[in-house]
């Protein structure tokens, strides 16, 4: 039997393959999507968004109804279908992307996955998890809700610390939560934020030795239990939201062995034309490495990585050239 080959197959069906499916399907690609869930990912448990162009004020999940019927009215197929389980090349130059029901066949491939941030796991978390309920994790995107009120922030990576930084210009107050007695963050951060912290009249103070036990409140966070780990003594701090900066966990493990990614699986690119390290796959949005975790990049991912197929297209050959032209660290 003749398979049904298609144009360009987009793994995920978030903002940067929603992204991608526009523009290819816009150039008459035959575009398939395919979807374990529903389109949308991590954005659709987001109840506001105020930093996605041309929108004041909007809801992740009528964010993402507008994307899926905008690449549907151009072509686009969304199939859902069970999780993919492998993505390999074909001797014919196709490739195959292997899900649990079947085999597909494309020319070429946009990976967009996602990630998926690490939670505590501790009570009240997922009860509160969205940014109107108190719970968040991206402090980028949702500082501005928390305007004038006291929140806790837990981490103590890079992100962690950028992060908290971005919160005392919105917040009246930021508790940060570590339960180290020191940061894993870089030298140079970690010295922004004792800057930070010894400001006459600062809005930022750090607990360290402690962590979140639980998160609590009535409709909406009012207080976290912390506990000192040393000591074990425990208590309720009040405040008006919990942001959680503990990592993300890419969803590439379907990937191990058949793409370069880096040690926390996170898929390796060239970061102008997002091209793996298999020919013919490209990567768009959270799962890549060096990506900003945002909405607005993820969609610019998905379209950098719809164009960059007709580069290969025209010329597979283009797939291992170099750019001359792209500047290197210290113009070398």
């Amino acid at each position: 039997m003749t398979r049904d080959i298609q144009d360009v197959i987009i793994v995920g069906g978030g903002p940067a393959g929603l992204g991608a499916a526009l523009y290819t399907a816009r150039d008459k690609l035959k575009t398939l999507i395919v979807e374990k869930y529903i389109p949308g990912g991590q954005i659709l448990t987001t109840d506001r968004i105020e930093n996605y162009p041309g929108f004041d004020n909007i809801d992740g999940a009528s964010l993402v109804m507008k994307m899926q019927k905008q690449v549907e009215t151009f072509g686009a197929r969304i199939k859902q279908t069970s999780a993919v389980t492998a993505v390999e090349k074909r001797e014919d130059g196709n490739i195959d992307v292997i899900t649990g029901d079947d085999t597909l066949v494309a020319r070429a491939v946009i990976l967009s996955p996602g990630s998926s941030y690490r939670h505590l796991d501790v009570p009240g978390e997922e009860e509160f998890r969205n940014a109107g309920a108190g719970v968040s994790y991206c402090g980028t995107c949702d500082a501005p809700f928390f305007r004038d009120k006291v929140v806790v922030s837990i981490g103590g990576g890079n992100t962690a610390v950028e992060e908290t930084l971005h919160l005392t210009k919105y917040a009246s107050k930021v508790i940060m939560v570590h339960r180290r007695d020191e940061f894993r963050a870089a030298k140079i951060l970690v010295e922004e934020l004792m800057d930070k912290v010894n400001e006459p009249n600062s809005n930022l103070e750090i607990k360290y030795d402690t962590v979140a036990l639980a998160i609590e409140g009535d409709g909406r966070v009012q207080s976290a239990k912390l506990q000192n780990v040393k000591t074990q003594a425990v208590e309720d701090q009040a405040c008006g939201g919990v942001f959680i900066f503990v990592g993300t966990v890419p969803n590439t493990h379907f990937l191990e062995g058949s793409l370069e990614m880096n040690e926390s699986g996170f898929i390796k690119c060239d970061a102008a034309r997002l091209r793996t390290s298999m020919p013919g796959v490209f990567v768009a949005g959270d799962c890549r490495v060096g990506a900003d975790m945002q909405l607005v990049t993820a969609v610019a991912d998905g379209v950098t990585a719809a164009m960059a197929l007709n580069e290969y297209y025209r010329d597979p050959a283009w797939w291992n050239s170099v750019n001359e032209e792209y500047l290197q660290p210290s113009g070398v």
